[in-house]
C-alpha cells in the first residue's frame, strides 16, 4: 500500500489538479495545507527545502510540483 501525503495550499490550481488526478486513480492520500498548518509548513520544507506547493511525499520519494510521469513511475501507474 501507497502513502501519500500531499502539501497544499486552498487557492493552488496545481495543488487542485494533483488532488484530482490521484482522486482519478483510486490513490489514497493524506492532505496538510500548509497555509494553516504551520507544524505542516516546517514538514513540507525540511522534507523539500521548498516553500512552494504542492509537494506530494509518496513512500517517503519527495515530488515538487505536479510532475505526472514521477506520479506514475512512483505509484506504478
Amino acid at each position: 500500500m501507497n502513502q501519500v501525503t500531499i502539501y497544499t495550499t486552498p487557492t493552488c490550481i496545481w495543488c487542485t489538479r494533483a488532488k484530482s488526478y490521484l482522486r482519478q486513480n483510486q490513490i489514497s492520500f493524506v492532505e496538510k495545507d500548509v497555509s494553516r498548518d504551520r507544524e505542516a509548513a516546517n514538514e513540507m520544507v525540511a522534507k523539500s527545502r521548498q516553500m512552494g506547493v504542492p509537494v506530494l511525499d509518496i513512500n517517503g520519494n519527495v515530488i515538487i510540483g505536479f510532475d505526472q510521469a514521477n506520479i506514475n513511475r512512483l505509484l506504478d501507474l
